[in-house]
């Protein structure tokens, strides 16, 4: 069927009996097949050296991409391999050109099938990918979500989480083996109730959100942040988050990171964006990694201190936001330096000394000045008044040049 240096071959729970003649000729021909312990115990009519991962499997996938043996080499993956599975690691790390998929039908949409649920307007989450913390990203009242098992204490897991973060009141059901003989689908237990040990590792966990409605507008509370005071404020936070453009696939950078609400938020708009904060302080770089994994982040923002070598060794970002270091003549020009063309800076300045470090940028590399002034209503005397906070001087400005 092929001769690409890699074949990913999708297979069921099922097994060998639920591949098509052409997949099991396939199979058939190969000399070393890769798949996990249960998936090649079940495969027949091949005489193929099987080998099984070892673990951790990323570390022997890994390792198999560097040195690929001489010749084909099949791999087996769970449902489709393009679908949070194995087969997109190894497209890109070999080349589309040198990869040939053979999909099978994804345990995502046998759940969604036994369901009845509409699967494009379900929310996919891998726990084999990320934590289950990733889950108070997606949250949100009426979601239905389905969820990639990573093992059988996942449910758990899930359960637990969703009780963490108010969605106690959820309906959990796991369905586990689908498509095989002996498939099973749990009855709904609620979230809070959840008190099933373990769980067939092979799942799909589905979760009807009980819980607050939760909006990915930029300007959460600002109780919903661990701090000392280095915060950015609601207002201010919603403005700065919707300046910096968040986009997919993006890496930002957050010098002075403070609490990390600006990072965060604007992951939550970036789709399979990054984010490195810069942060000396190294008790709020602790506090900084906590947030992020609170608000379902924490696998995609990294945290780092700001001496200038760490700014020089990070990879160019697409944005920049600068919230601290203003102060230090250097931190501008070497974000400035690293931004890649076409990418947008953003800072904010409190002091009067920071606000002359923007208003010299402008002058040298053009973009905007705005000055953001906002007051809360506050107690004065028996009656109330505008308490006025810090004014705010923020620079927004595109670096020229076309985006790689």
């Amino acid at each position: 069927m092929s001769d690409h240096r890699f074949v990913v071959v999708g297979i069921g729970a099922d097994g060998t009996a639920g591949l098509t003649d052409a997949v099991r000729a396939e199979l058939a021909s190969a000399t070393t097949i890769y798949g996990s312990a249960r998936q090649l115990s079940g495969l027949t009519g091949t005489d193929a050296d099987l080998v099984a991962w070892r673990s951790p499997m990323s570390e022997h996938l890994r390792r198999l991409l560097a040195d690929p043996p001489v010749g084909r080499t099949h791999v087996l993956a769970s449902g489709d391999p393009m679908f949070h599975g194995v087969g997109a690691r190894i497209a890109a790390a070999a080349g589309p050109e040198n990869v040939t998929v053979i999909p099978h039908v994804s345990s995502v949409s046998l759940a969604a099938a036994r369901l009845g649920v509409d699967l494009s307007s379900a929310r996919v989450v891998s726990l084999v990918t990320g934590p289950a913390e990733a889950l108070a990203g997606v949250c949100s009242d009426g979601v239905e979500l389905l969820i990639l098992a990573r093992d059988g204490d996942s449910a758990g897991d899930v359960a637990q989480t969703l009780t963490a973060l108010g969605f106690g009141w959820s309906p959990m059901r796991v369905l586990s083996d689908l498509g095989a003989d002996d498939e099973q689908l749990t009855d709904a237990i609620l979230a809070r109730d959840w008190g099933v040990a373990t769980t067939p590792a092979l799942s799909v966990i589905s979760v009807s959100c009980v819980g607050p409605a939760r909006s990915t507008a930029p300007g959460r509370d600002d109780d919903e942040y661990v701090n000392d005071g280095q915060l950015t404020k609601k207002p201010i936070r919603a403005l700065t988050v919707s300046m910096l453009r968040p986009a997919p696939r993006q890496l930002l950078w957050d010098v002075g990171g403070g609490s990390g609400s600006i990072a965060i938020e604007w992951l939550q708009l970036a789709p399979g964006g990054r984010a490195i904060v810069f942060e000396s302080d190294p008790n709020r770089r602790d506090v900084i990694a906590g947030n992020a994994r609170r608000h379902g982040v924490g696998s995609r923002l990294t945290v780092a201190a700001t001496a200038p070598e760490a700014l020089e060794t990070a990879p160019d970002p697409d944005t920049v936001f600068i919230g601290g270091g203003l102060s230090d003549a250097g931190v501008v020009a070497a974000c400035w330096a690293a931004l890649l063309p076409g990418g947008i800076c953003v800072a904010n300045a409190v002091t009067v000394e920071s606000e002359s470090v923007l208003v010299d940028w402008q002058h040298r590399v053009g973009g905007s000045l705005l000055r953001l002034e906002t007051s809360e209503l506050a107690p004065l005397g028996a009656m109330r008044g505008w308490r006025p906070n810090r004014p705010i001087v923020q620079w927004v400005a595109t670096k020229p040049g076309e985006p790689a």
